[in-house]
């Protein structure tokens, strides 16, 4: 591979802005003059050749790192990794094409047969309210009267979006800016990761246990004065963990002195039987709660539920302003009419038994095999393993795809997440037999 000095990298960059390096350099790249696999020049040298600060170069390689263009820093340099300049949610995308004959208990999504049928709903909703008008509609008042009863707190706005990431994804790039340190729970789920690595914001980690964040591990990382702190209420999507109303009240008691907009990402929704629980009763102008319907409704109804302030809201919406600007008219009716359909009720409720069994009966399953997890809540369970590579790929050896624990974390991880929604009856011995097996590499097959 051709080296590349400084002088000559300076020599094909006419702007020497933080964007001008970046995007001259990607031009670099996708044109071919520096290939894939091309050592950069030190930082300091391009720097010196521009006549610029190594800042400026830095936060240009910043850039160009955040969409997976180079990669490297520090005394090894930084190198071309691609010619490709599409960012990628990597942990979401890195999931296999598992092919026929595989048991995929990799994604944590809906059983089909348990979800309601959408027919009458979505008629109902090809008759909404000023259907097809470009007018930015947040909320049908329908959709807002359906959700508003059972909603945790009282707030000053509700939003309707594309779906519980969607919501997420848009009000963190409408609230937090570049640079600024978000907090998360961790383990956490790998979207959100995905997203806040997309918007390369330094990532703080808040340890947590079975009953959620730890308010001393919240308290010590808010020394470093995040924008925001997300997390899960009610049931933790990985862990399948509940949080406790005390654990909700002391974390409350963490952020009490602070500013910091509190982000609850409910995410699992109404599959769990206990009331939903958010800390907008005690900071109603800063938290934002965000309740999903797909696995509940469906996942194909692209719908959840925002609140927060007024002001909030309005910023959010605002930036929203910039793409589609409003969710489908048609789907919000159709949302609203499934929150008032009795037989609707019935079939989630029944969905909510059916997954609570499923989870229970590997949980027992692997008991009698030796193995003690908790069945917790939710669509999955998180199992401890001795190591990770090794559990993985035994399970694929018997025809089992699960998600490795680090998919979920940025620190060290010894587990798996295992979908327990999709997981057949008729399985359950083999799936609970493996995960033994995987679970500990001392173990052997006796048949």
């Amino acid at each position: 591979m051709a080296d590349f000095d400084a002088e000559w990298f300076a020599g094909r960059l006419g702007d020497r802005t933080t964007h001008g390096i970046a995007r001259e350099t990607a031009a670099l790249i996708r044109n071919g003059v520096l290939p894939v696999g091309s050592k950069l020049p030190p930082v300091r040298d391009i720097a010196y050749a521009l006549g610029v600060s190594p800042a400026t170069v830095s936060t240009a390689w910043s850039d160009l790192r955040r969409h997976k263009i180079i990669e490297g820093r520090g005394r090894n340099g930084a190198w071309v990794r691609t010619d490709r300049f599409t960012a990628r949610p990597e942990r979401h995308m890195s999931g296999g094409n598992y092919g026929p004959g595989i048991l995929n208990l990799a994604i944590a999504e809906p059983d089909v047969a348990l979800l309601p049928p959408l027919g009458a709903a979505l008629a109902h909703g090809a008759r909404a309210e000023r259907l097809n008008s470009y007018e930015r509609v947040r909320i049908l008042p329908e959709l807002e009267a359906a959700v508003r009863p059972g909603w945790p707190y009282e707030p000053g706005a509700f939003l309707a979006t594309n779906g519980g990431y969607n919501a997420i994804y848009t009000l963190l790039h409408a609230l937090v800016r570049p640079g600024v340190p978000v907090a998360i729970e961790d383990p956490t789920a790998l979207r959100l990761l995905d997203i806040l690595e997309d918007l390369n914001v330094p990532i703080l980690l808040v340890e947590c246990d079975g009953e959620g964040p730890l308010p001393h591990s919240l308290a010590k990382v808010l020394e470093q004065r995040p924008a925001a702190f997300i997390f899960q209420p009610r049931v933790h999507s990985v862990t399948g963990a509940l949080m406790s109303a005390g654990r909700l009240e002391a974390l409350g008691d963490v952020l009490a002195s602070t500013d910091v907009l509190i982000i609850e990402d409910d995410g699992v929704g109404d599959i769990c039987e206990v009331p939903r629980i958010s800390l907008g009763r005690r900071f109603p102008d800063r938290v934002i709660h965000v309740l999903s319907f797909s696995k509940t409704h469906g996942p194909d109804l692209r719908l959840a539920i925002l609140s927060s302030s007024a002001t909030l809201v309005e910023q959010i919406q605002s930036y929203r302003s910039f793409s589609s600007g409003w969710t489908s008219r048609i789907l919000q009716a159709a949302t609203a009419w499934l929150l008032n359909d009795p037989e609707t009720a019935t079939i989630v409720a029944r969905a909510r038994d059916v997954y609570k069994r499923r989870r229970e009966v590997l949980a027992e399953e692997l008991d009698r095999q030796g193995v003690a997890i908790e069945a917790g809540h939710g669509l999955s369970v998180l199992i401890p393993v001795m190591q990770e590579n090794y559990a993985m790929v035994t399970l694929a050896a018997r025809g089992i795809a699960v998600h490795a624990g680090a998919k979920f974390s940025l620190g060290t991880t010894n587990s798996i997440r295992v979908a327990t929604s999709i997981l057949p009856q008729e399985k359950v011995a083999h799936v609970a037999r493996s995960i033994v097996l995987a679970a500990d590499p001392a173990r052997t097959d006796k048949g």
